[in-house]
């Protein structure tokens, strides 16, 4: 299964499924055009405001501080997902997501909001980057995440929060000023250990759903980013990739276990 091609290759490995978060369920705050509450369960319903992007899909905006405690994370439970621009109105295209993905990846969503109890706006492993889609609640099973994770370009730092507490900060290799890591809001769609350590990759990958704004597809992939490790750690704090974020081995293998499938991913300038 190919992941991310940010070294020149490829990685077949198997992917690590989702992990469900324990303790109470808070779902995140964002933007919100409406926001309706009932009593005795509560239940938001929030939207965020519709940006044109492909295939009619609206663009996520950052995640809104102060940060949540936890992140709603859905993962599809059938072959398909099906896509909307609005609840009950499908995408142009009419596509829907496969599940798995092409890359092998089990489908998973990252939640923005909601309507009712039969739709969540969700952010979807697709170009444009940082896309929305409306889906179907029935097509999917929810879960909650506790961390996210900033990527600074500039500072070639990133770090993993719980709400606002910083849980590990690590210095990054990122993309040169021809192959820049894209910007955005995105989230872990994949996690892959190696060993034996992989010579472009190190001891791990974790893909995110962010994709280059150079290549429209890289070593096999459909260039698509990741944080991955790398056997020349003497390139870390630099410009230094093709756009994927490169950390130590031991670094790496922090952030597989912080950052499992659905973990919100930020990179900013």
């Amino acid at each position: 299964m190919v992941v991310a091609g940010c070294g020149g290759d490829t990685v077949t490995a198997r992917v690590s499924g989702p992990s469900t978060a324990g303790g109470t369920e808070v779902e995140g705050r964002w933007p919100a055009t409406t926001t309706t509450t009932t009593a005795a369960p509560t239940t938001t319903t929030t939207t965020v405001p519709a940006t044109p992007a492909g295939d009619g899909l609206a663009i996520a905006p950052p995640l809104p501080r102060p940060w949540a405690s936890r992140f709603t994370v859905a993962d599809a439970t059938g072959p398909t997902v099906e896509l909307h621009t609005s609840p009950g109105v499908r995408v142009p295209s009419g596509r829907a997501m496969a599940n798995p993905t092409g890359e092998g990846l089990a489908l998973t969503f990252l939640v923005r909001g909601r309507q009712g109890p039969d739709w969540l706006q969700a952010q979807i492993m697709s170009r444009p980057n940082s896309a929305l889609a409306w889906i179907r609640s029935d097509q999917v099973t929810e879960r909650q995440v506790e961390h996210h994770v900033v990527i600074e370009r500039g500072a070639r730092r990133a770090t993993v929060y719980a709400a606002e507490e910083v849980v590990l900060q690590v210095p990054v290799a990122t993309g040169k000023d021809s192959s820049p890591t894209p910007l955005g809001t995105f989230f872990v769609d994949g996690i892959v250990p190696l060993s034996p350590p992989h010579r472009a990759y190190g001891t791990g990958q974790v893909s995110f759903t962010g994709f280059s704004e150079v290549y429209q597809s890289f070593g096999g992939g459909v260039g698509q980013v990741a944080m991955h490790g790398t056997q020349n750690p003497a390139l870390v704090g630099t410009p230094a990739s093709n756009g994927c974020v490169r950390m130590r081995n031991a670094d790496i293998e922090a952030m597989m276990l912080l950052a499992p499938t659905g973990t919100p991913v930020e990179v900013v300038a």
